[in-house]
């Protein structure tokens, strides 16, 4: 599959702009897929936990692989916890403590194992080299990775991060314009896992919010673009999730929900709306990048982005009843 390029290749520091890929799976646990990462782009395996792992100094930096629940792993806050003031008994049944603590968490990661999947979370790549990072799907497939049509059960999806080209208000105004345009065609040719469309975490953008966007009148300076964002969309399960963007750019905000453990502050788009399609011979980061830069596109045509919006506009302010009689109409004329 040939990789298509964005309208815009760099960041607004004239370096060329990156992608980050995170991968959910079944049927490998996380320290064989370290060594299947290991053994393709070369790296030292790092063993943080007995379901957590980096394989570190790769080309690119650092993957993360690890089991999908937290209570497989270690909390944090109590390895670290040390009060200098502790007397050698209470520091020997802190280490107890923690002894046992790691070891309760291990034996639940083993419990669990067949049925949280695993994460693959891969270093940012630069967006023209996605063609070698497509290479750890076929390694990934040949050890036997199941995605999400393996099961009903599955809800597995690919996430891309995909860097911002600058964070003007306009530019990601016309972005998530031409993302709520083309978001019904994209669920369309991604065809979009049943399973994951009855779980929350890829859910549609509000209707009311994209009336709110496309509308010509709508001009938002940059901490309006966030703050409408936010009281549409109080919630990580979007399909295009922002709140990681807007941490980043606004790390002041009071809004609790940009400061929670699970929100990573980066410039980029969060796109969670693509299937794991790890059955399919051929798929990878490849083909879920080539169907979002579509949206690129889209929203670098400033006219046909426009003229799209004021369709989009005119159709849905159109009575219900006489849009579903229209709908109707053409699914007769296509039988």
């Amino acid at each position: 599959m040939t990789l298509q390029a964005p309208p815009n290749r760099l960041n607004s520091d004239g370096k060329i702009r990156h992608i980050g890929v995170e991968i959910e799976f079944a049927g490998l646990p996380p320290r064989d897929t370290a060594l299947v990462v290991r053994d393709l782009f070369g790296g030292e395996l790092n063993v943080v936990s007995p379901h957590r792992l980096l394989v570190e100094n790769t080309r690119w930096g650092v993957f993360g692989i690890e089991l999908d629940t937290q209570y497989a792993h270690p909390d944090q806050a109590l390895l670290d916890e040390h009060r200098d003031s502790d007397s050698e008994w209470q520091r020997h049944q802190q280490q107890r403590r923690v002894e046992f603590h790691q070891k309760t968490r291990e034996l639940i990661g083993d419990m669990v194992a067949g049925f949280v999947p695993t994460e693959l979370v891969c270093p940012p790549v630069p967006w023209n080299e996605l063609e070698d990072l497509d290479a750890i799907f076929q390694a990934l497939r040949d050890q036997g990775a199941k995605g999400t049509d393996a099961s009903l059960l599955y809800g597995f999806g690919l996430h891309l991060n995909i860097e911002v080209e600058c964070t003007s208000a306009s530019y990601l105004l016309a972005m998530m314009r031409a993302y709520l345009l083309l978001a019904h065609w994209l669920r369309d040719e991604i065809k979009v896992d049943i399973t994951r469309e009855m779980l929350p975490h890829a859910n549609p953008l509000p209707k009311e919010y994209a009336l709110k966007l496309l509308d010509s009148r709508y001009a938002p300076d940059l901490d309006t673009f966030i703050d409408d964002y936010l009281v549409h969309n109080a919630t990580r399960n979007r399909e295009l999730d922002l709140l990681p963007l807007f941490a980043h750019l606004r790390p002041d905000h009071p809004h609790e929900l940009l400061h929670t453990k699970l929100i990573k502050p980066r410039p980029t788009f969060h796109y969670r709306l693509p299937n794991a399609q790890l059955s399919q011979p051929g798929w990878g980061a490849v083909a879920e990048w080539n169907r979002w830069a579509e949206v690129e596109k889209l929203a670098a045509d400033s006219v046909a982005l426009r003229a799209r919006c004021d369709e989009y506009i005119a159709e849905h302010s159109r009575p219900f009843l006489t849009r579903l009689k229209d709908k109707l109409m053409k699914l007769v004329r296509r039988r």
